[in-house]
């Protein structure tokens, strides 16, 4: 993929969202859009074109699971690769979330001196 210069944090969390923004952009160097929804997620991703999509998995309307649905079956984003964000890091879960397509799943509480790291190692292993 080379290197990453946009994501798109979705979370209904706000303290979430900032968290993960200011490691992105501090860190990695990376732009960073938010969602605190699925459909306002869905429409950011067609709108923006990010590099990749951090997912919380449970939020209220649409899930993390349905979004990715969403996204996945849309010509316009189905390129585009999902990292969930979860607190349910089970393998069971994680098993659940890549057969709903995502490239791989990251724990919270996540680390965000590490979270830009995290996320190209998970593209890279998934050859996104």
């Amino acid at each position: 993929m080379g290197k990453l210069t946009h994501a798109l944090i979705v979370d209904d969390d706000g303290d979430i969202r900032e968290v993960a923004r200011l490691s992105l952009e501090l860190i990695g160097g990376w732009a960073v859009s938010e969602a605190d929804c699925g459909s306002e997620a869905i429409e950011r991703a067609r709108s923006l074109s990010p590099d990749v999509i951090l997912l919380d998995v449970m939020m209220p309307g649409l899930d993390g699971v349905a979004t990715l649905r969403v996204l996945s079956h849309d010509p316009r984003t189905s390129h585009i690769p999902v990292i969930f964000l979860t607190a349910k890091a089970q393998n069971g879960e994680l098993r659940r979330l890549e057969a709903a397509g995502a490239c791989g799943l990251i724990a919270k509480p996540f680390d965000p001196m590490r979270l830009p790291l995290e996320i190209e190692a998970i593209l890279s292993a998934a050859g996104a």
